[in-house]
């Protein structure tokens, strides 16, 4: 999936499943700041815990190449050393080294009392929460026939389906009260969030503003307003985020807040049904799926583009179905969401998933807005599709240096001073 060899070398065969599984793998529940570089080693501890023999008297978690560049600020080492329990552990960092498969590699180890190592267990945070254990040759369980746009956009069209009835036919009935559980998680996220002032945790003295932005906007006049209750909610879910909170991934955690408040936004604007939101949720999925199938939605991996550009793309086709569009309109909102922020890089700010990433949210939640109207206002015909632009995204993605990809050497993070 990953090579540390700058432009674009052969990408392992596992890569890549036959099928795209289900989207309950794209929508998990967890703790901020970071689904790859918390949620997904916390993952891993665990597993590794199931896996190793015996008891031991010693262990050692080694993290490569961006989980030890950026894991102290998102907190990879308390996520790990919170499921080790009393256990004594010792942690090393490799930020200039990389396992073959990902960046996001991490090596764990059981050591006798002469420190010797008696089992080993290499694992990978592929983004959204999700773990790769290159050792098991099973891989997430096939859902869906179809793993490109274009196809499933002709089997709609063909069978006079929505998308979240494509979705629903492939899922099964229990995918219902699933999505219905994360609407109410991605609810109570942005009320949380509103509610809750006071300095983000990290030492850049990064002040929450989503309280502060949602009474700006009471008194904003109509135009203003829906752009400030947008930055409000997606400022509420990405602070939860910095702060350790409850948050979906949505795909990721750093994109965690666009989504939620484009839905949040369009409920409280017009008063869709419950059941209207959580189809909303299936055509988002669907959309975001097909990215993290084809491509990535790894930072660490293609930049940000995978993580927020992903992320504007899942808001601007579930807006649009929301809005009664076509599926050729949902397929091309979800598609200018995604290429208008091809090459966009990842670059946070001391390791933290605060400056740019709390921001970026925002205007990826205005600009799915804008992406939705723009389809709307066309009948869906356009020359580049979907599929194409997350073929490119991927392989713009590969062809960025790795000081652009979530290791806080390059870009915003560099020039930024305290």
């Amino acid at each position: 999936m990953f090579s540390p060899v700058e432009g674009g070398a052969a990408e392992p065969a596992w890569r890549r499943p036959l099928m795209m599984d289900s989207i309950r793998n794209l929508y998990n529940v967890g703790r901020g700041p970071s689904s790859s570089h918390t949620m997904g080693p916390a993952r891993a501890a665990k597993a590794f815990l199931e896996r190793v023999p015996g008891s031991s008297h010693t262990y050692r978690v080694t993290l490569y190449g961006s989980l030890a560049a950026t894991g102290k600020g998102h907190l990879t080492d308390q996520a790990v050393l919170e499921v080790f329990g009393d256990r004594h552990v010792e942690i090393l960092w490799r930020p200039d080294e990389c396992l073959p498969e990902h960046p996001n590699g991490m090596r764990f180890e059981s050591l006798d009392r002469g420190g010797h190592s008696v089992f080993q267990w290499d694992a990978y945070s592929l983004g959204g929460g999700a773990v790769l254990d290159p050792s098991s040759p099973a891989g997430p369980p096939d859902r869906y026939p179809h793993d490109r746009m274009a196809e499933i956009l002709e089997e709609c069209a063909r069978n006079g389906l929505a998308y979240w009835e494509y979705v629903g036919r492939h899922e099964g009935e229990g995918i219902w009260d699933f999505l219905a559980r994360i609407w109410d998680v991605m609810q109570a996220t942005i009320r949380q969030g509103l509610e809750t002032g006071g300095v983000l945790p990290g030492g850049l003295g990064v002040n929450r503003k989503a309280g502060g932005f949602l009474r700006k906007a009471e008194m904003a006049t109509r135009r203003f307003r829906s752009d400030a209750l947008l930055a409000a909610y997606a400022y509420a879910v990405s602070e939860e985020n910095a702060a350790g909170g409850r948050v979906v991934t949505a795909p990721t955690c750093g994109s965690s807040g666009v989504l939620p408040s484009v839905l949040y936004h369009l409920q409280n604007t017009h008063r869709f049904p419950a059941t209207d939101m959580v189809h909303a949720l299936a055509t988002a999925g669907l959309v975001g799926n097909l990215i993290k199938h084809n491509a990535s939605i790894s930072g660490a991996q293609v930049g940000c583009q995978g993580e927020i550009g992903t992320a504007c793309a899942m808001a601007a086709g579930a807006a649009t179905q929301l809005h009664g569009g076509s599926i050729r309109q949902i397929e091309y909102a979800a598609e200018m969401g995604l290429e208008h922020h091809l090459g966009l890089t990842c670059d946070p700010v001391a390791g933290l998933v605060q400056i740019p990433c709390i921001e970026r949210n925002a205007h990826a939640a205005t600009r799915a807005v804008s992406c939705s109207h723009f389809a709307l206002l066309s009948d869906g015909a356009h020359k580049v599709g979907f599929d194409d632009v997350v073929e490119v995204m991927r392989d713009t993605g590969f062809a960025l240096p790795s000081l652009y990809k979530e290791t806080s050497e390059g870009g915003l993070a560099k020039v930024y001073k305290s």
